[in-house]
């Protein structure tokens, strides 16, 4: 029997404020050895050494960009990844490396990586013509690298509620006689599906499943070319999905989800209760007064000072920037009105399928809300909390153990 399965790498398909918020460790401890001094410019870049595992980079020239960063400041991450990316595209155009399919196939997956990794602090300003550049550099570059896999992906549109989901299909094998699994994978706020293809798709195919990545509103592509924000019903970013595949692919799904009976099992990494509590639990003082008493003016002023001040900490001045542009609110006040929708306690009861919720113990922007998810889930839940080299949110740089702990659970529940 095929089964669909639902992935939500930003748990609960709820937007994070910010990911490597997670590098804010307890403690002050970190689990490895810190690639910058700057805390999120050291999870960012732990972001591509893991791609490299499935051939989304290469390891020397991120250890590299890292030596030639400087801490905290934005121009110089910009700078220092397009140039990158500039030299990698090179190599992937060079005539000398084109008689290998496989070397232009991973040097275009690389270039694409490296354009994606430029864009990350430029949100900022929504006007800044790099932002539409970069992207469809990259969309371009893993086109390439996309078409010369064994079994090639397809880029699909997907009609829905008034937008149109953005989605990779990616079957494991050319026969359509062979019954296989689906996952679908959904990334975070600030992640894009093509990521998703070195994180997950590869291990997925070597495991004999086929996958399917989406974009809906507020994710990359969605967000530039039609212009939306993240919405909280997600289920309506999700069911078109699972109707393309039942009616495209011929997909026979197991039973009962949340919104869709159609999706056998659900995977959270890790569980987000309430994004609301989480946000305002990292705000300064000041900002959580201003914010409480509804000083709409008192409240930006506050915030836009703490983004234009280098001193600010990164995950900070990123944070607001990025949930600004990824929710299309109008300023850092009017995005937290938007983000008190997105909490589960309303509706957590309608699922009833297998949900695995994943944790980490250097989890410092989220704490204890996956174990909040899971408790509610109640024996629906398997919880697994990841420590050690694992412990950042959403294991990244460690996806292998990721990987092996998600899929012996699938192969597991579902058999």
């Amino acid at each position: 029997m095929k089964s669909i399965i639902t992935y939500a790498l930003w748990t609960l398909l709820i937007a994070s404020l910010s990911a490597p918020t997670n590098a804010q460790l307890k403690n002050n401890e970190n689990p490895i050895i810190l690639l910058s001094e700057d805390q999120a410019f050291h999870f960012e870049l732990l972001a591509p050494l893991g791609e490299a595992v499935a051939g989304g980079a290469d390891i020397a020239p991120i250890l590299a960009a890292a030596k030639n960063l400087t801490a905290g400041d934005f121009d110089s991450w910009t700078e220092v990844f397009w140039e990158l990316a500039n030299q990698t595209k090179a190599q992937a155009e060079d005539p000398e490396i084109a008689y290998d399919a496989i070397n232009v196939r991973d040097t275009w997956f690389s270039t694409a990586t490296y354009f994606r990794r430029a864009d990350f602090y430029l949100h900022g300003n929504p006007d800044n013509p790099l932002i539409n550049y970069f992207w469809e550099e990259q969309i371009a570059a893993f086109d390439k690298a996309m078409a010369a896999l064994p079994v090639p992906g397809q880029r699909l549109q997907i009609p829905a509620d008034n937008f149109t989901v953005e989605a990779l299909w990616f079957p494991a094998s050319q026969s359509p006689d062979v019954q296989r699994p689906t996952i679908i994978l959904g990334n975070g706020y600030d992640g894009a599906q093509e990521d998703l293809y070195h994180t997950f798709v590869v291990p997925a195919h070597a495991r004999g499943w086929n996958a399917m990545t989406y974009e809906g509103p507020g994710h990359p592509k969605v967000r530039r070319d039609q212009g939306l924000g993240f919405i909280p019903d997600w289920e309506r970013v999700v069911t078109p999905i699972v109707d393309y595949l039942l009616t495209n692919q011929s997909a026979v799904a197991a039973r009962a989800a949340a919104f869709d009976s159609r999706i056998s099992a659900i995977l959270l990494d890790g569980g987000i209760w309430d994004a609301y509590e989480a946000f305002f639990g990292v705000l300064p003082k000041e900002a959580q007064i201003l914010l409480n008493s509804g000083n709409e003016t008192g409240f930006n002023d506050l915030v836009d000072t703490l983004v234009k001040n280098p001193e600010t900490p990164t995950v900070i001045r990123w944070g607001a920037e990025q949930g600004i542009w990824s929710f299309t609110a109008k300023n850092a006040y009017d995005y937290f009105q938007i983000v008190k929708a997105y909490r589960v306690e309303e509706w957590i009861d309608k699922i009833q399928v297998p949900t695995w919720v994943g944790d980490a113990s250097a989890e410092g922007f989220f704490p204890n809300q996956s174990i909040r998810v899971a408790e509610a889930l109640g024996d629906r839940a398997t919880y697994h909390l990841f420590t050690g080299p694992s412990a950042y949110h959403c294991q990244i740089g460690s996806l292998q153990d990721l990987n092996r702990v998600i899929f012996g659970w699938l192969n597991k529940v579902l058999g």
